[in-house]
């Protein structure tokens, strides 16, 4: 499972000109899924978005969580983070897991992370038009 997590200020999706989600603060994550995660890894990997520290406390130092802030997360399912481009200069996607099994993970990612958090989600799938004010920049890779 991989994630790209951006703080943002706004962020929106939307789909043939029609906006389908959006949060006004929080976290923007992009979530790709590979062959051999497993459906266990879900819990924890929300776990990890909704506690990682990239808030500033009053020092100005991140320190902060998403639940911290009150913020909301923005789910975006990105196949493209699943890619291997260590060779050449075209992406391969065979590491990636195949599309009916990570709509499913997806899913459930989406319903455990609701639970948590106030949540919007793109659509899996879908051709997107993924807006974003990323505040700082602030972005970082997640793995697990």
């Amino acid at each position: 499972m991989i994630g790209l997590i951006q703080r943002v200020t706004r962020a929106s999706v939307d789909i043939d000109l029609q906006q389908v989600a959006s949060i006004d603060f929080g976290i923007l994550l992009m979530i790709g899924f590979f062959k051999g995660d497993e459906r266990g890894q879900i819990k924890r990997f929300v776990d990890r978005v909704i506690s990682y520290r990239v808030f500033r406390d009053g020092n100005g130092k991140m320190n902060r969580s998403l639940i911290d802030e009150k913020g909301e997360l923005l789910i975006v399912p990105q196949f493209t983070l699943a890619a291997e481009t260590s060779k050449g200069n075209r992406p391969s996607f065979s590491n990636a897991l195949e599309p009916q099994t990570a709509k499913l993970f997806f899913q459930d990612f989406v319903e455990y992370a609701q639970t948590k958090s106030d949540v919007a989600e793109g659509v899996f799938g879908a051709h997107m038009k993924v807006y974003s004010i990323n505040d700082g920049p602030c972005s970082f890779i997640l793995t697990g």
